[in-house]
């Protein structure tokens, strides 16, 4: 019994072959060559492709919104790669919010590029009635509220030579309406 616990005890201190992988000789080197090249090369070209792809998620969110301010945001997104980063926080959170004096101000919370596109439709036949209707009171509303952009201006003129000039008066959205305030209270 003493010999066979001599024997086990020799046997766990005698040192065992190790193998650290799985491969060995030039098989260890070539694999070794490739994920050297795989990690100097690739791995920086990625991360520099998902820190872009990234950077400029404010300014795509602004632009399938149709933010009114979508080319501030670019102009702040393309800043904030100067800054490392620190802008873009405030451009995503820019593209997210609802500009609240902008519909006060110029009659709508659409950039003019959506009226645009709209238009185009429009003339191409591609919107029913009511919207194209509904298109030309709106950019009357914006014109009652400022000038237009001369690419609208010229939308306008465009849409009024196809589908003649408005009938009645636009009538505005209850959004865009004014309360009249009265001062000293009613009489």
């Amino acid at each position: 019994m003493n010999l066979r616990r001599a024997l086990a005890c020799a046997a766990l201190l005698l040192p065992l072959a190790a193998h650290a992988s799985f491969l060995s000789g030039e098989a260890l080197d070539t694999a070794a060559n490739v994920l050297s090249w795989i990690v100097i090369f690739l791995v920086p070209v990625l991360a520099i492709g998902i820190f872009l792809f990234v950077h400029v998620l404010p300014e795509k969110i602004a632009e399938k919104r149709q933010h009114p301010h979508k080319d501030s945001i670019k102009v702040l997104c393309i800043l904030s790669l100067f800054f490392g980063g620190l802008l873009w926080p405030i451009a995503w959170l820019w593209a997210y919010t609802k500009p609240i004096g902008y519909r006060a101000i110029y009659g709508t919370e659409k950039h003019d590029d959506h009226y645009l596109e709209l238009g185009e439709e429009a003339l191409a036949g591609k919107l029913p009635a009511a919207e194209v209707e509904h298109l030309r009171i709106e950019l009357e509303a914006m014109q009652a509220k400022g000038p237009l952009s001369p690419q609208l201006r010229a939308l306008v003129e465009r849409l009024d030579r196809h589908f003649g000039t408005l009938s009645a008066p636009p009538v505005m959205p209850a959004k865009l309406a004014r309360v009249p305030e009265t001062v000293g209270g009613s009489k």
